[in-house]
């Protein structure tokens, strides 16, 4: 009789798994395939082909996939694997607080290429990944301009505050906070457009993002006397710069972001800077058929673009850039590279960064799947993002790590210097 076992069988969405199966002939060869349909039914489906051993066991932490969507001993490879039934399709958490992502595992007890409803497996079993933890509060934000959640973990605090940013995708995107707050941060998850009654995109408001920080502080169960602030892609320029120009910014993580203004101009109080030009005849067309911006923008070391670099010598807090080598949307380690330059020239130590090889643009919480390529809301083709799945599976588990690391250390340090 077969066995399935998966543990936790309920757990946060960036805690491991670890995946058995009992009662096998021995040596057998089987199939074990994962599938979740996310909150507007789209479904997204892995497998791989795995041998029990002499005893008829199979452990997913010490057994290699011979094949499928990953070969080698990958424990959590049936989740970060996971890829959309229809081309271009993003898996998001939207509803972090009522629901989780349900995961079916399903054993077979041969080799199954093709996806079949009418063969039934050996053994099954349903994993929940839930994007918060019990005791989570969770605060809709509608105060003079803010829109946003507030995320507060469970207990009096105070906790380290900190912002998150995502990129031009627009909307309120929560599952990252949701999880921050699950170790015990006071995340602020802030919406800039494309939500509610927040204007178009057309300039960045600088002014805004220092009244979110100030609410933020103002929050009695938030540790003073700064934030942090983690961001990504169109966020991560927008972090960057309220790290140059806000004092309230004492710690900021900048993934695949730039170190200049590109599309629109920002601006902060009576300082408006232009935005470096991008070029469409660049764009290039990627075997997918999606679309990579990665050459289309301006170099922020040409002469001519200097008015548009963030002065980074100016930011009072520490800097930690995240960088997939494999972002085929942004040239983001040129940029962070760029920016550690300036730094350095000006004898600033504040900053350094993390690059991971073959990881792509959107760099998220660990076991999230790879996000290749996918349709964007604002233009009629689907964006490049790019990323080796193993790669970029093991990028999101370190640097997730890291970034709970940074925030702990910095954050807590400018307190202690209070």
């Amino acid at each position: 009789m077969f066995q399935l076992t998966a543990t936790p069988a309920s757990a946060l969405a960036d805690e491991p798994v670890h995946i058995r199966a009992t009662g096998l002939a021995p040596l057998q060869m089987v199939t074990l395939t994962a599938s979740l349909k996310d909150e507007t039914g789209k479904l997204f489906r892995s497998k791989a082909f795995y041998r029990a051993n002499e005893a008829g066991e199979l452990d997913l932490k010490q057994a290699p996939s011979f094949g499928g969507d990953y070969v080698g001993v990958h424990p959590m490879g049936l989740f970060w694997s996971l890829k959309p039934e229809r081309p271009f399709g993003r898996l998001l958490k939207r509803d972090v607080m009522s629901s989780p992502f349900l995961v079916t595992l399903n054993l077979y007890n041969s080799v199954c290429f093709q996806y079949s409803a009418t063969v039934e497996p050996g053994a099954s079993q349903v994993v929940q990944r839930w994007f918060f933890s019990p005791g989570t509060q969770r605060v809709q934000i509608r105060e003079g301009r803010v829109r946003g959640a507030l995320f507060l973990p469970p207990g009096e605090g105070p906790f380290p505050g900190i912002i998150d940013l995502f990129g031009g995708f627009g909307g309120l995107v929560e599952f990252r906070a949701s999880l921050l707050a699950a170790h015990g941060f006071a995340v602020l998850a802030l919406a800039y457009f494309a939500y509610e009654d927040l204007p178009n995109l057309l300039e960045v408001d600088l002014d805004y993002f220092e009244e979110a920080a100030n609410l933020l502080l103002a929050h009695p169960k938030i540790q003073r006397p700064g934030i942090g602030v983690i961001s990504v892609s169109k966020g991560a320029e927008i972090g960057l710069a309220m790290a140059c120009f806000l004092k309230q910014v004492v710690a900021i993580v900048c993934i695949n972001g730039p170190n200049a203004i590109f599309e629109f101009p920002l601006r902060y109080r009576n300082l408006v800077i232009t935005p470096i030009p991008s070029f469409l005849e660049r764009m290039q067309i990627d075997v997918s058929g999606a679309v990579r911006l990665r050459h289309y923008r301006g170099d922020p070391r040409d002469k001519l673009n200097q008015q548009s670099v963030l002065p980074v010598e100016k930011a009072g807090g520490q800097i930690l850039f995240i960088v997939g080598e494999d972002d085929e949307s942004s040239n983001s380690r040129e940029h962070a590279k760029q920016a550690l330059d300036q730094l350095r020239s000006h004898g600033r130590s504040n900053g350094r960064m993390l690059v991971y090889p073959g990881a792509g643009h959107l760099i998220e919480p660990p076991y999230a799947p790879l996000c290749y390529a996918s349709q964007n809301n604002h233009l009629s083709v689907p964006l490049l993002w790019g990323g080796d799945p193993v790669a970029h599976a093991a990028a999101q588990e370190h640097a997730w790590g890291e970034i709970q690391k940074f925030f702990r250390q910095h954050l807590s340090q400018a307190r202690s210097q209070l």
